[in-house]
């Protein structure tokens, strides 16, 4: 079988880290298996869809690496979705309703008060030519159901195992509406076809969509794919996540500095029991992929987590991998010594910023003890400097003034960078140089 896997967003919203982990999650099943996922944008809902927002998804899936060699969208296929209806119409299994949305509440509610599920009655099989007639004279319209089979419906699930549906415990699908614009079932089915889509992974709460799209897939002679289904992120406190928690959008963890590849191993690697691991790749992930380390139970999202590792991320990277983003950020003196110098004391990359202004800009130094910091300017050493300048000069000082631990460091770390905790000064002082701590010492901005 060639394994063809899909992504398919529906461009409503901003990608929110519960649909990158399904698209990274099919990303990496077709890639582990010799294939490819395609994107696809189901655009059906025209008032909700946006260019705007589909832009924004193809953004965040190239940030984080996932290429596509076919992109779709559901609204450039429309006659696709023509033909499929007009062949099941034909065939005998969809009909029209009539029902107003406020019609079809009531009869819900009269189920649950009878303890029934709130399952579509069928009534408007039992219309008569003239009562349709009559509806449609009253300016009612029809939207259209699939009607379902009461047959058991089963598939073997890569992720659930064996599961099972009755039919009859199912309700006629809409799948068109009343205006005449298609829902998501038929589409997304077609499009499986018409793709030869191999395999579908999707969240849990598709597993009733897929015992009502297979017997879609049935209806239409086709093979179903094979189905895969993951439990649905949650946050700390058990909450399920949504796309309307800005927090939590790829855009907006990218703005916060996190790095592509600490969210793809993070997001990789929930709800597997295993630790993501710093240094990872793509191509290593998707090697190490397999669907059945997947629970069943209700992975956490842990932002604090995330960051967490995403420092580690950072520490981690060679500064081939920062050269050139550290001179987009117009970080014209960041050298190979500049980053191994900051690099084991950053959370996430942006803080290089701060350094660089620390080490080669202006800064208006803390004097925390102002003839301490003189005396220590006059015994600054002559350059050049290296590593080992700061155990000299800081020797020399503790031998002058009798001072040491905590006494001796923090006001020459305050008066050299402006701040409590930083990169070690062995490693920063070369960087800053004698004239720049010289007059940082004697309290000037420098």
């Amino acid at each position: 079988m060639t394994v063809l896997a899909r992504f398919a967003p529906s461009p409503t919203g901003l990608l929110h880290v519960g649909n990158a982990r399904m698209a990274l999650v099919n990303w990496l099943f077709a890639r582990r298996n010799g294939g490819e996922m395609i994107l696809r944008l189901d655009d059906t809902d025209q008032e909700r869809s946006q260019p705007q927002f589909a832009d924004a998804i193809e953004r965040d899936l190239e940030w984080l690496g996932l290429g596509w060699p076919q992109r779709l969208r559901q609204s450039d296929r429309l006659a696709l979705y023509q033909r499929a209806f007009a062949t099941l119409r034909a065939d005998g299994r969809i009909y029209a309703c009539y029902e107003t949305p406020e019609e079809l509440e009531y009869k819900r509610r009269r189920q649950r008060a009878r303890g029934l599920p709130p399952i579509y009655d069928r009534a408007a099989l039992t219309l008569s030519d003239a009562e349709r007639r009559a509806l449609e004279a009253k300016g009612r319209k029809p939207h259209w159901r699939f009607l379902l089979l009461h047959d058991d419906v089963t598939w073997d699930d890569l992720v659930r195992g064996l599961v099972q549906f009755h039919g009859d415990h199912l309700s006629d699908p809409v799948l068109v509406r009343a205006d005449g614009t298609f829902l998501y079932m038929l589409p997304s089915t077609v499009d499986d076809v018409e793709l030869r889509i191999s395999h579908v992974i999707r969240g849990e709460d598709h597993v009733a969509n897929t015992a009502i799209q297979i017997q879609l897939f049935q209806a239409l002679a086709a093979e179903p794919p094979v189905f895969a289904h993951l439990p649905l992120l949650a946050d700390g406190s058990g909450k399920g996540l949504s796309k309307r928690l800005g927090s939590l959008t790829v855009a907006s963890l990218r703005d916060a500095g996190i790095e592509p590849m600490a969210l793809n191993a993070y997001l990789a690697t929930l709800g597997t029991g295993d630790a993501p691991a710093a240094g990872m790749s793509l191509k290593a992930l998707a090697e190490d992929f397999e669907l059945p380390r997947y629970g069943r139970g209700t992975p956490k999202f842990d932002l604090d987590q995330l960051h967490r590792f995403n420092e580690r991320i950072v520490q981690h990277m060679p500064y081939a991998a920062v050269a050139g983003r550290l001179g987009c950020m117009g970080l014209a003196r960041a050298d190979a010594g500049f980053w191994e110098a900051i690099r084991p004391n950053i959370r996430k990359l942006s803080d290089a910023r701060e350094w660089h202004r620390v080490c080669f800009e202006t800064i208006e130094p803390v004097l925390a003890e102002a003839d301490f910091a003189i005396q220590a300017a006059a015994l600054l050493p002559p350059e050049p400097w290296d590593e080992r300048t700061w155990d000299c000069w800081t020797r020399r000082l503790k031998e002058e003034t009798g001072r040491g631990g905590r006494a001796l460091f923090r006001p020459l770390r305050l008066a050299l960078t402006g701040a409590e905790h930083g990169p070690e000064l062995k490693a920063l002082l070369p960087l800053i140089g004698r004239q720049t701590a010289q007059r940082r010492l004697h309290g000037e901005a420098a």
